[in-house]
């Protein structure tokens, strides 16, 4: 990605960062990995992916997930989200499947990925869902699975 881009993008975040995960990408993931989840912990009523999910009002983060959980979390928040699905992962011993960009030099993925989860590269770029509609333009950074599996 050009410099100009990338700086786009950034811009862009602060105003919308949140998109729908492709049923496909989401199925093949849950297939390949062995993960069934029965949370969307980053949904809305239109690209929830499973029976019980959290909307931006629910506010995911105050919430207990006590449930085996999927995630793909808003750019803008990954940090918040990543540690709140570390904790909550440990404190109620549930499988959680997340996707995100793939940054494995920022302070998140040490704290809560490396050594703690299983890490999954996703080939190529991810074409996310907008309104129900597949983006023109895939995903500005490499995406990750990310699962951290109960004991």
């Amino acid at each position: 990605m050009n410099t100009a881009r990338s700086v786009q993008h950034l811009q862009s975040i602060t105003v919308q960062d949140e998109y729908g995960t492709p049923k496909g990408h989401l199925r093949k993931a849950m297939l390949d990995y062995d993960v069934l989840p029965f949370l969307d912990v980053c949904a809305s009523s239109e690209n929830a992916q499973f029976g019980t999910w959290y909307t931006i009002q629910d506010d995911a983060l105050t919430q207990q997930w006590t449930l085996d959980f999927f995630m793909n979390p808003p750019y803008s928040k990954v940090k918040q989200f990543m540690k709140y699905a570390y904790d909550q992962h440990l404190k109620h011993n549930v499988t959680g499947l997340c996707l995100t960009y793939a940054k494995t030099d920022t302070i998140w993925w040490h704290e809560f990925v490396e050594n703690k989860a299983e890490v999954h590269f996703i080939k190529g770029r991810v074409k996310f869902l907008r309104d129900g509609l597949v983006t023109a333009h895939p995903a500005p950074y490499p995406s990750v699975w990310i699962i951290f599996r109960k004991k």
